[in-house]
């Protein structure tokens, strides 16, 4: 994550603070919009590691947007059942429709313009939809779950 950290202020990120060691990071790009930040990070990543990861970059309004439009937010406990599907481009959410056809009460499905939100009420290794949110139909999607979106979030807001 050091060497992630590093990459970001070399991009000319004027702050960078990585969160966990998944990939997660919030900075302060103000030259740069999200689309552009994104494609730069990716192809960095590839030049400087050697492989190459689906990037997505959100501003802080549009973390904002997807928290407070989360219609079924979930208990406390039930954080890591709740997972939250983020891409870069807005077709790539609304491709995730099919996924409800796979969606068993007492699971909940909702997906919107900027992200999915999918409960997982038996867990996530318990669910045909969680298994093809992170398989092959989530391919161009990211996920993370509620308790590291909240981070996040939390994290971009102080960052501000």
């Amino acid at each position: 994550m050091a060497d992630f950290k590093a990459l970001l202020l070399e991009l000319g990120c004027e702050s960078a603070t990585t969160l966990l060691n998944s990939g997660n990071a919030v900075v302060r790009a103000p030259k740069s919009s999200s689309r552009a930040l994104a494609a730069e990070v990716a192809h960095s990543i590839v030049a400087k590691f050697g492989f190459d990861v689906s990037v997505v970059v959100k501003s802080a309004a549009d973390l904002d947007h997807v928290v407070k439009a989360n219609q079924i937010p979930p208990k406390e406990e039930d954080h890591s059942r709740f997972l939250v599907a983020f891409a870069q481009d807005k077709k790539a959410i609304a491709a995730l429709h099919p996924l409800s056809s796979l969606v068993v009460h007492p699971e909940e499905l909702v997906v919107q313009e900027q992200a999915a939100y999918l409960y997982c009420a038996s867990g996530i290794l318990e669910s045909k939809a969680a298994e093809a949110l992170l398989g092959k139909l989530g391919k161009s999607v990211t996920t993370r779950n509620w308790a590291t979106v909240l981070k996040l979030y939390a994290l971009a807001h102080s960052a501000a």
